[in-house]
């Protein structure tokens, strides 16, 4: 990955290619799983709305950032510095396509707005714009050059702090953001279900409850990129202090968590309840036995409002 170390120093020969195939098979993994909610998107019309439509931008940007991971023993020169250079830009992008989803999220359910869909285009200046200026600025004070499996940065403190400041920073601060947004969405669900039992209205409690349920899972989204990357940060901030001593196992644990980035972020963002059965609806087409065989007919087509996506399909529907 683009801000793994996995490079020279303590490292040998044979731990470097340990390295390159946790790097190829974890990335690999992360492409299937984006590339699939990609395609999901494309071929069934009925994803097509703003909410999954948030969520195929963000499986784009991991599925480019898992593909320049996956390319490996890069030759010097132009082809380095692309490979390099793409794989920041699309991580980057990636974690910050989930602060979009956080903040659509928090304005539907908390501010009551349905104007999201108007914001899209701030929403790719934001975040292709911010990519950007991350990439270039991680040119200052660096070298990439060709170690074995990647192109990585190697001069001295000034371009470890640089890269630091360019992929550490918006990445902790994304985690900051949406750990805070998703608190207060499901803050606010709280106290609208202690509402509703004070008024017992057991129809209202029963949709906000199913609500609840569905948003809790939204609150574990920031671990995502927690766990995918705390191992990094951890090894980013060793190898400032101590470059010329690496460690195995934590930079095992780095390259390896990192690259599972996109299949995890496939997994909780786009195999939701609306994917699923836009599935099942093909899969009981083609093979109507074989379905009712797996599915009992009152879980066929489960309903969405046990899904974290809920509150954004209602407001796209209403309007």
């Amino acid at each position: 990955m683009a801000a793994s170390v996995a490079h020279g120093g303590t490292l040998t020969a044979h731990d470097r290619q340990i390295l390159t195939a946790v790097n190829a098979g974890a990335s690999s993994l992360s492409l299937a799983g984006s590339t699939f909610i990609v395609l999901c998107y494309l071929l069934f019309k009925e994803l097509r709305k703003f909410s999954f439509k948030l969520v195929f931008y963000l499986a784009l940007a991991d599925m480019l950032c898992s593909f320049f991971s996956i390319i490996g023993d890069p030759f010097k020169g132009l082809f380095c510095y692309a490979q390099g250079y793409s794989t920041h830009f699309f991580c980057v992008a990636s974690f910050l396509w989930t602060t979009t989803i956080a903040f659509t999220l928090h304005r539907t359910v908390v501010k009551h707005k349905t104007d999201v869909e108007d914001l899209e285009a701030m929403f790719h200046l934001f975040v292709w714009g911010t990519s950007l200026v991350m990439t270039v600025m991680r040119s200052i004070g660096n070298d990439h050059r060709h170690l074995g499996a990647w192109c990585w940065t190697q001069t001295g403190r000034t371009g470890k702090a640089v890269h630091f400041v360019t992929f550490y920073m918006p990445l902790w601060g994304a985690i900051l953001y949406n750990g805070f947004t998703y608190f207060q969405v499901i803050r606010m669900l709280n106290n609208a279900t202690r509402m509703a039992v004070g008024m017992s209205s057991q129809t209202f409690v029963s949709d906000t409850r199913d609500n609840m349920r569905a948003l809790n899972r939204w609150g574990y989204y920031p671990l995502i990129l927690i766990g995918s990357w705390a191992f990094g940060t951890i090894n980013r901030i060793h190898d400032f202090f101590e470059p010329n001593h690496k460690i195995f196992w934590l930079t095992f644990l780095d390259v390896g968590t990192a690259a599972l980035m996109g299949l995890f972020n496939s997994i909780a963002y786009g195999l939701n309840s609306s994917v699923r059965r836009a599935i099942c609806e093909r899969l009981d087409k083609f093979w109507p036995e074989r379905l009712s065989r797996w599915l009992p007919n009152n879980l066929k087509y489960k309903n969405l409002q046990q899904e974290s996506e809920l509150v954004l399909f209602k407001t796209e529907e209403d309007q």
